[in-house]
């Protein structure tokens, strides 16, 4: 009589390795979280200041800056900081989420650093210099404006106040400039538009506000927007 044996198959042995697990699992989700930085805040009262007083920024336009921020490395105490513009942000149609988001749009970082709160400590290199601004009496604007002589000369100023967004001021730049259809009938002497400024300099053709042949009108309508905000 044959007897057909039993192949009976081992159990696997039950070994511990380092990094398996819910030990394993929960370290995993730490360093996810970790990892999960902050989105953009308005620039905190803290640096805005920093800004204005120490290194004498428009407060006007300070405070329409935005920030993202991160942990320091090493276990340093504080936070590393990029501060940058959203309104210059959503013009070249980049969606900033985090502070990594920056490290593929350099050119948008307009300081970049760290702070620590409590100890009132904070440095700040400026990554893109800003230039200060000379503001113009009414009486000059309409002199400047009605220095336009040749056909499709252009003056700019920058502004406060406009739809248009960007430049020294933070609202962009009131573009004039001479019509060159005119004196054809039905068309005035000036154009004025608001445009939006890349860097120093006027972009796009801007929104086009109003045509006149009166540049103390000209004048009147830049000056309520050509100021700096206190």
């Amino acid at each position: 009589m044959f007897w057909r044996k039993k192949k009976i198959a081992a159990a696997p042995a039950e070994v511990a390795t380092a990094g398996t697990g819910t030990a394993a699992m929960a370290g995993a989700s730490a360093v996810k979280k970790e990892e999960k930085l902050p989105g953009p805040k308005p620039i905190p009262e803290f640096l805005g200041n920093h800004l204005i007083k120490k290194m004498g920024k428009e407060a006007a336009w300070v405070w329409r800056l935005s920030a993202v921020t991160r942990p320091r490395a090493g276990g340093e105490k504080g936070l590393n900081v990029r501060i940058f513009s959203e309104y210059e942000a959503s013009d070249k149609m980049v969606k900033i989420k985090d502070y990594t988001t920056l490290d593929q749009n350099p050119k948008l970082i307009l300081f970049e650093g760290w702070f620590d709160k409590e100890a009132k400590a904070v440095e700040l290199e400026e990554k893109r210099v800003i230039p200060k601004v000379t503001i113009h009496t009414e009486k000059e604007i309409q002199a400047q404006v009605a220095a336009l002589t040749e056909k499709g000369s252009r003056i700019y100023f920058y502004l406060s106040a406009s739809p248009a967004s960007g430049g020294p001021l933070g609202r962009g730049a009131a573009l004039i400039e001479l019509n060159q259809e005119y004196p054809a009938k039905g068309h005035k002497k000036y154009i004025v538009s608001a445009v939006s400024v890349d860097g120093t300099e006027p972009a796009g053709k801007g929104i086009r506000m109003f045509d006149t042949n009166d540049p103390k009108y000209v004048a009147r309508w830049v000056k309520e927007r050509h100021f700096k905000a206190a």
